[in-house]
């Protein structure tokens, strides 16, 4: 899951004149220093970014909204390309991509058919998670249905540089108190980390959707 540039850090060139009269300037005096971009700078672009986007999505309803709204679905895809400017050098296929995630919100229209379709069935979607184990190799597609239905994706997958995850399902399964339907495995392709910290993630994938999820506070276990 055109990106902006921090052109506007360069020094305004007024502030390099001298201020003695008449005395002339040495040759390695005349050109404007390249501004310093530290680690710290980014750190806190990164959180103003990270924090518009968190507003931006916070009455979404998990992109429920969004998918009649087409002027927030922009301001929030252009909230994630800066994110993504911002994060563009850092590993984010490491350990800590290993964790259960929680969606925030997405554009996947599957996802959002089962969350918004679920009370036909008589139940209603909980948690909609992404279990991820870098070291097994595995990743585990989720939503619930509380309190005992599930319905999951199973899938290997596989680092392929530093921010790409390739994957490919292996099989489905829809559960629940007392029974299990077993479902066939439905497909395979990547998907791109583009940002990440301890407490979210924001992804885009090889069908140009793009996912934000947070670290749940529990883990999901089959």
């Amino acid at each position: 899951m055109g990106l902006k540039s921090l052109s506007h850090f360069h020094s305004h060139p007024l502030l390099l004149l001298p201020t003695v009269p008449f005395k002339p300037l040495k040759r390695n005096l005349s050109r404007n220093p390249k501004p310093k971009i530290t680690c710290s700078s980014l750190t806190t672009q990164s959180q103003f970014a990270k924090q518009e986007l968190l507003n931006l999505i916070s009455d979404q309803d998990r992109g429920l909204k969004t998918q009649t709204n087409p002027t927030k679905r922009a301001s929030i895809v252009k909230a994630i390309d800066t994110l993504a400017d911002l994060g563009s050098d850092t590993v984010t296929t490491g350990g800590s991509l290993s964790a259960t995630w929680r969606l925030l919100w997405t554009t996947e229209k599957e996802q959002l058919f089962i969350i918004e379709k679920a009370f036909l069935f008589g139940t209603q979607a909980g948690d909609v998670l992404q279990v991820i184990d870098v070291d097994r190799k595995l990743l585990n597609n989720v939503i619930t249905f509380p309190p005992d239905g599930v319905f999951f994706v199973r899938s290997n997958v596989e680092i392929a540089s530093k921010q790409r995850v390739n994957f490919r399902f292996t099989s489905a399964v829809l559960r629940g108190k007392s029974w299990e339907i077993p479902l066939p495995p439905f497909g395979q392709g990547w998907f791109d980390t583009v940002y990440l910290d301890d407490e979210i993630r924001v992804v885009k994938d090889i069908r140009g959707d793009y996912l934000v999820v947070d670290r749940a506070p529990y883990n999901w276990k089959e």
